[in-house]
This record gives C-alpha cells, sequence and structure tokens, in this order.
C-alpha cells in the first residue's frame, strides 16, 4: 500500500544528515627499525653478566610474582656453596607451608626430604608452598632485625639485604614466593639471574624438565611426587632456564634464558597479556636480539 504523497514528503524533508563522528587521534605509525613489538609492559634483553643490551621501561619496578623464587634459591644454594651438607639437611613440611595456596609441590604436612629434592619443588612447578618450607627451614639462621621469632619474615628479611648487597635498587620482597606485591624491574632481575646462573647447581634446577621424587611420609612410608617445569622455553633447543611468574597484579612473567654457541642472553617479560604470550615475547625478543649480535640459522 502506497502512503498518501504529503505523509512521504514529510518523511523525507524531515530526514536530518548523519553529523560525522569525530574520530580519536591514532598512535604513531609502527618503526621499522628496533626491537619486535611485544605484550609485556616492561622487558629488558640483558648479556651473561646482566647488562642490559635493549629494554622497554627496564628500570620501572612492577610486581614480579613467582619470579621472586630466583632469590628464594638462590640464598640456599649461596649456604651450599660454602657448605655443600646443607642440600643434605631434611626439612619436615609445616602446616602452615601445606596450607599456601597457588602454584604447588603438592607436600604435605609432615613429609620429609632433603633440600636439594625441595628445590626441584620450588623451581619447576613453582611451589608457593615449598617457597614457605624453604623459608622456615633457613630463617632462623637470618638476622631478626625486626622480623622476631618468625623464621619466614627473617627469611624474606635476607632476600632483602641480598638485594641491597647486590644493589637491586627497584627491588622488594615481602614474601619467598611471590603471592604478595614482591616487586622489581627487568634490570634488576636481569642483574640477578646472572648471578644465580654462574651456579652450575641453579643451571641445573632451572633446566630441568621433569623431575621424581619419593618423599618420606608422616608415618614413615614412601610417596613418589612428580614435579614438571612450568617454563615452556625448555621444550625449545637453545633455551635453558629460568622461571615463570603469573598473579592478577603482575600479569604473566618471565625470565628466560637462551644460549648460541657461547653466547648467552637473558630476556625479562613483566607484565605480559596472556600465558603463552610471554613465550611469544621472549621468543621474539630473543631471535631479534640473536640476529643484532650476528648470529644467522644454520
Amino acid at each position: 500500500m502506497f502512503l498518501p504523497r504529503p505523509v512521504i514528503v514529510g518523511l523525507v524533508v524531515g530526514l536530518a544528515p548523519f553529523a560525522a563522528a569525530a574520530q580519536p587521534a591514532k598512535a604513531p605509525p609502527d618503526r621499522l627499525a628496533g626491537p619486535p613489538v611485544v605484550s609485556a609492559k616492561a622487558w629488558a634483553v640483558a648479556d651473561a653478566t646482566g647488562k642490559v643490551l635493549w629494554g622497554a621501561n627496564e628500570a620501572e619496578p612492577r610486581p614480579i610474582a613467582s619470579t621472586t623464587k630466583i632469590m628464594t634459591a638462590w640464598l640456599v644454594l649461596r649456604r651450599a656453596a660454602a657448605d655443600p651438607k646443607v642440600l643434605d639437611e631434611v626439612v619436615t613440611f609445616s602446616e602452615r607451608a601445606a596450607k599456601t595456596p597457588g602454584s604447588s609441590a603438592k607436600l604435605r604436612a609432615g613429609d620429609r626430604l632433603p633440600v636439594r629434592e625441595l628445590l626441584y619443588g620450588l623451581l619447576l612447578p613453582s611451589g608457593n608452598d615449598a617457597a614457605v618450607a624453604v623459608a622456615e627451614h633457613f630463617g632462623p639462621r637470618c638476622p631478626a632485625d625486626g622480623a622476631g621469632d618468625d623464621p619466614v619474615k627473617r627469611f624474606v628479611g635476607e632476600m632483602n639485604r641480598q638485594a641491597r648487597a647486590l644493589q637491586l635498587k627497584e627491588t622488594t620482597y615481602l614474601d619467598p614466593n611471590g603471592l604478595s606485591r614482591n616487586e622489581s624491574s627487568p634490570r634488576d632481575l636481569a642483574a640477578l639471574t646472572a648471578r644465580a646462573m654462574q651456579d652450575p647447581r641453579f643451571r641445573e634446577y632451572v633446566g630441568t624438565r621433569h623431575h621424581r621424587y619419593e618423599v618420606t611420609q608422616a608415618d614413615g612410608t614412601k610417596r613418589p611426587v612428580t614435579w614438571d617445569n612450568t617454563n615452556k622455553l625448555l621444550d625449545i633447543e637453545g633455551y635453558d632456564g629460568v622461571k615463570t611468574g603469573t598473579t592478577t597484579a603482575a600479569g604473566a612473567c618471565l625470565v628466560g634464558s637462551g644460549v648460541r654457541g657461547t653466547d648467552r642472553l637473558i630476556v625479562v617479560i613483566l607484565g605480559s597479556t596472556a600465558g603463552d604470550g610471554r613465550y611469544t615475547d621472549a621468543r621474539n625478543l630473543f631471535r631479534w636480539a640473536w640476529r643484532q649480535r650476528g648470529h644467522r640459522d644454520e
């Protein structure tokens, strides 16, 4: 049915043209030179000495999640370097350690195992529970400095003292596992990692993809536990460490180590947007950095 002509005219006359909406300004065009675009909020590429070669926001303190455990392990291994028997000391898992939330070594209250095995539970599955057990075991040997009798607080105090001794100016620890808002910067993490990677034991731990051990339970029986490394870079030839970390505040974090011939690079990723994104970020930075240093595919 056709509308009467006056109505049609009225409708046409009443239509107003749409006003062009103001468009937001665009970012500058992507540069063709320089490192690849990554999702991480802060990153650094460093050499084997920890010297930062390239980075973005590399001096910015940010939450670091479980990359905290690099320092936790390194403190133990420093003691072991002076006294190897430290690694044979038996740790009895406490209720406090067993109830720690988040990523876990799946150890139970009353479980017993030597320090050398506990470090696998700390560094491979990123056991928050293992970090508390480490701190409880070694904390009484650390200065109190206002921490009182709490061994975990005393151990964390030692973590901060070592950070100051290494001149890690953007680094502060509140716990041994990263569940709190521990902070560091990409350049500080690179410097710490370079120091830790000088220890062959540390390199062995962070380069291990899978480990199995039989813990002694409270009743004296044995129970097998298996730990898989959370670091997916280890599935690719040429990468040999180091540590992952993830919390809501920190985002997806990664400290990676890669080797081409005798040339080692350390890449630190903080605040990547997704768990898999940190590996893409890291691999892109490694590939670009290797090319900058003259490496080519064989």
